[in-house]
């Protein structure tokens, strides 16, 4: 009978620690939620790379939410509260810089400047949804009241960076970073669904016709004193974007030096993978169904979503402006690439443009932007945390 009792109470324990009596309704429909985006993330292949961690670690924590509990007297923490420390103290920002610009060519944006101006004026949407916020915490609606650093952490969003938002709100607003980590990489991840009904609503058929003029070569000496004249200005102009854009243009220096092929390898590949599934995993797992389902984080999400379609927006209206002015020779389309989502922004301005025009070729020309609005996201996050910080 002894036996029999301490089999049933063993059951009883098993039962009683399952996610079926552990997990409230709230953490199914995450559930759902991160089977969806792994379901586009594999059959869609958007942003597989980001989208797949991110909703396998939301998976996760919603099974099991003791992965994230933290450390007590008694036990350890679970095994992503240690590996989001990365996220907290702003670790992994930095070095997602460096990989990238270990990446990526930066001679399309030096071979045509004005390429800065267009990944400027996809900024904007950070800025709008920066004023949008403070107005909203003014109302005083229950839940959705903002303190000015909360706000320029929720207008980050609109820059479609998502190492950018989380360096800036571990500093501005730490409680928020959950909600907001997870916002700024799902709209990085979905950037092929929403930019190109953007796109196409401000522009003509004409307009995303232009085929543009081949850029000019640049030089290799170019390519050396761009990432380090960057880098004076920057760090002597605005200190806070410099650990960021510090990283970005080393990166990019080890790549165009040539003298340090090992390391520059190491952060474009190794490196930048590890960085990529740890932010990932962590990030999706800040995902539970109690955090998520609330009225503040789904205001957070909304005005997100907000702040990335300004952005584009604001790149495509400049882009209409820089065709005007230079009598149809630039395609608006590039503009939308002005939010750093590097590549995928790029991509999705070369597939609209080609679906207009199949022999157009506009990667190399989306780029420019492209890289000039993740060193403009930096800037805008350097001028969010001297204000504010």
């Amino acid at each position: 009978m002894e036996i029999w009792n301490g089999f049933v109470q063993a059951l009883q324990g098993i039962w009683n620690d399952s996610g079926f009596v552990s997990n409230d309704p709230r953490n199914y429909i995450m559930i759902v939620i991160a089977l969806a985006l792994i379901y586009l993330a594999i059959k869609k292949e958007f942003e597989p790379l980001l989208l797949l961690p991110i909703a396998f670690g939301m998976l996760l924590v919603n099974l099991f939410p003791g992965i994230m509990a933290e450390p007590t007297a008694d036990a350890n923490g679970g095994l992503f509260y240690y590996l989001y420390q990365g996220v907290k103290l702003g670790i992994y920002p930095p070095l997602i810089f460096l990989g990238i610009g270990a990446m990526t060519d930066f001679g399309p944006l030096i071979a045509n400047p004005k390429s800065f101006l267009l990944g400027a004026a996809a900024q904007l949407g950070i800025f709008i949804t920066f004023i949008g916020a403070m107005f909203i915490g003014e109302l005083g609606i229950p839940g959705l009241s903002f303190t000015p650093q909360e706000a320029g952490s929720i207008g980050i969003i609109g820059g479609a960076d998502g190492p950018t938002a989380i360096f800036v709100t571990s500093q501005l607003a730490p409680k928020l970073l959950g909600p907001i980590a997870v916002a700024a990489y799902s709209y990085m991840a979905l950037v092929p669904i929403i930019q190109p009904p953007i796109m196409r609503a401000l522009t003509t058929k004409k307009e995303r016709m232009v085929v543009m003029e081949q850029l000019r070569p640049v030089s290799k000496l170019e390519k050396i004193l761009f990432p380090i004249i960057v880098t004076i200005i920057i760090a002597l102009v605005l200190p806070d974007a410099a650990p960021l854009v510090g990283m970005l243009m080393l990166g990019n220096l080890m790549r165009e030096s040539g003298v340090v092929s090992r390391i520059s390898n190491t952060a474009q590949n190794e490196l930048m993978n590890i960085i990529t599934i740890f932010l990932g995993v962590t990030v999706g797992a800040t995902a539970t169904g109690e955090v998520f389902l609330s009225w503040q984080t789904i205001g957070i999400v909304i005005m997100g979503l907000l702040a990335f379609s300004f952005g584009t927006a604001g790149g495509v209206l400049f882009g209409k402006i820089m065709y005007k002015v230079t009598g149809g020779k630039v395609n608006p389309l590039i503009g939308s690439a002005g939010v750093s989502a590097v590549p995928m922004a790029a991509r999705v301005s070369q597939k609209v443009g080609q679906q207009e025009n199949p022999s157009n070729f506009l990667l190399m020309h989306a780029m420019g932007p492209n890289v000039a609005g993740v060193i403009g996201s930096a800037v805008a996050a350097g001028v969010l945390l001297a204000i504010l910080g």
